[in-house]
């Protein structure tokens, strides 16, 4: 019953979604959308898509080569190093790039200087248009792909890449031929999460002035001010998300291979030199300075430079730090309940799992519209404590999902003797749920709060559409600064947000680090 509670209260914002967007009438709004906007924002989700797979694989797959099996200056620092890109929002990022690539930004300003030059005499990337969006996402979502492909990497026994080269095959040829095809599922569900936050993301598309069908979602809301025009859209993406769901699974069916010997043999690094070794490690530390290092420092430079009275930011930080503590506490509730259900597997267990991965996969202003059909069907009005308990349950809904995994993975650990002795002692299923894998699972609890608590934080769609009056969180100020040009008063609030991020992405390195026991360095 508990999972089954769970499932529905994950489940309904979706289910209001999808009723709005099949039976609502249409209105004008829908009209003008369908006839001259729907085109371009889904050819613009779809351009922005594909972009930022290829950027993402570009990026991640060969880094995650690099620093798994080679050994080179700086190899160790630059495997915690390339994950810290996860902490910062896309939104952040498509700020910090703006502000430094900008006509006025630093960047064009040394060119400038050093050349001689005016700005109508050279040409140079324009951060403001689809590619720059594919760019900015790129950077912040590659690390999903890295964190797979590494891992898979790491997994691999080395047997089949040691035959591989005692046939005569170079690294190349191993990589390619071997160590490539038996990582591509892990690597496709690594893409097919990147892919999907791409598709959800709304602050960075609508900062930089890409059409995508999250930014024409919170438009036909804001602007139009029809709910069911944007529902209908939102249909749209649902569908566009549970092709690229499905694309994933059957590539995963379909590809890898499996490990042959049952014997097991560490990884053994081979040790780079001369410009071999240079060119490993500079190609990280650009990677590294292009994602995190260069955006995130012009964001102290400007915090630094501007002052703290220049954004008063504290109102902000204390509604974020209960909105988001809120919706973390509503989601490890819910999680938990999943997880515990999850030793029965039950149907019901297996619809509260299947929820709470469909919830972490619909964008929030999605989740946000499903919100307000339930809240447009009871006597009340988005305001006050409504508006609170809404993005609180938005917010489970989105991130139950990424609370379960730690706690599912404390209680995996545990030994399948302890369900068996507590069952063979006459313990009910609920007694054996609350005394024996209750505590195991909460030794996982710290770090799933976090990653909830962090989720929240970050989120902006959803807190724009149900916030209530005059309640902004950091996300919304450093949005509301930055739509307002006031780039270096959105420096602190968006540093804030990444400096929150940086506590879960540093436990998740460490975590990944430990995962395979004794490996040297």
């Amino acid at each position: 019953m508990p999972a089954l509670v769970a499932g529905i209260v994950i489940a309904v914002p979706v289910v209001m979604v999808l009723l709005a967007g099949l039976f609502d009438g249409a209105g004008d709004a829908w009209t003008h959308i369908r006839e001259t906007l729907l085109l371009r924002y889904l050819g613009g989700t779809l351009s922005v898509l594909a972009l930022t797979g290829a950027l993402c694989l570009l990026f991640a797959v060969p880094s995650a080569w690099l620093v798994t099996m080679f050994r080179f200056p700086g190899r160790a620092v630059f495997e915690w190093l390339l994950i810290l890109p996860l902490a910062a929002p896309g939104y952040v990022l498509a700020y910090a790039w703006a502000d430094l690539a900008g006509v006025g930004g630093p960047v064009q300003s040394a060119l400038r200087e050093a050349t001689g030059w005016s700005a109508r005499d050279y040409w140079f990337p324009d951060i403001n248009s689809l590619p720059g969006l594919a760019f900015v996402l790129a950077c912040t979502l590659y690390p999903y792909v890295y964190l797979t492909a590494r891992s898979a990497f790491v997994s691999q026994s080395v047997c089949a890449l040691e035959a591989a080269r005692s046939l005569g095959a170079g690294p190349g040829r191993s990589f390619w031929s071997v160590a490539l095809p038996a990582a591509r599922p892990a690597i496709a569900a690594g893409l097919a999460l990147a892919l999907m936050e791409a598709a959800a993301d709304y602050g960075a598309a609508e900062f930089l002035g890409v059409p995508t069908l999250t930014f024409g979602i919170v438009r036909a809301w804001k602007s139009f001010g029809e709910p069911a025009a944007a529902a209908r859209l939102a249909f749209v993406l649902i569908g566009l998300i549970a092709v690229l769901i499905v694309t994933e699974r059957w590539g995963r069916g379909r590809a890898g291979s499996q490990q042959s010997s049952i014997r097991w043999r560490h990884v053994s690094r081979t040790q780079l030199t001369g410009l071999s070794a240079i060119g490993a490690s500079v190609s990280c530390l650009v990677l590294f300075l292009a994602a995190f290092g260069l955006p995130v420092g012009r964001l102290v430079w400007r915090s630094v430079e501007t002052g703290p009275g220049a954004a008063p930011i504290w109102d902000a930080l204390g509604n974020s730090i209960i909105l988001a503590g809120s919706g973390a506490v509503f989601a490890f509730i819910l999680a938990l309940m999943i997880v515990l259900a999850a030793r029965a597997k039950g149907p019901a267990a297996f619809f509260a799992r299947a929820s709470a991965i469909s919830g972490y996969s619909i964008p929030g202003a999605v989740l946000a519209l499903g919100a307000l059909a339930i809240i447009g069907l009871l006597p009340l009005t988005l305001s006050g404590g409504v508006a609170l308990i809404a993005l609180a349950w938005v917010y489970a809904a989105r991130f139950t999902a990424a609370g379960t995994e730690p706690m599912a993975a404390a209680l995996a650990r545990a030994p399948a003797s302890l369900s068996h002795a507590a069952r063979s002692l006459g313990a009910s299923p609920s007694r054996q749920a609350f005394e024996v894998d209750l505590p195991i699972a909460l030794s996982g609890a710290a770090v799933a709060a976090l990653i909830l608590f962090v989720e929240a934080l970050k989120e902006l769609p959803a807190t724009l559409m149900l916030r209530p009056f005059n309640w902004d969180t950091l996300s919304v100020r450093a949005y509301a600064y930055a739509s307002d040009e006031r780039l270096a008063a959105a420096a602190l609030p968006s540093l804030l947000i990444t400096l929150a991020g940086l506590v879960p992405v540093i436990l998740l390195s460490w975590q990944l680090s430990r995962s395979r026991p004794g490996e040297t360095q």
